[in-house]
């Protein structure tokens, strides 16, 4: 992209953005809430098959 003009290159990164964030999402923590889980918890209890133990 460096032979581009520096007036196209600064538009496109106007209507673009960052092309490549600094942090990728699964770089990022997870932000699981304490009902969230439980809730998950509950659904896989009601919904593991016989066979998996419990």
């Amino acid at each position: 992209m460096s032979e581009l003009p520096d007036r196209v290159r600064r538009r496109l990164a106007e209507v673009f953005g960052e092309t490549l964030p600094e942090i990728t999402r699964d770089e990022q923590e997870d932000e699981v809430r304490p009902a969230d889980r439980d809730r998950d918890e509950a659904w896989y209890r009601e919904n593991r098959p016989p066979h998996h133990g419990g």
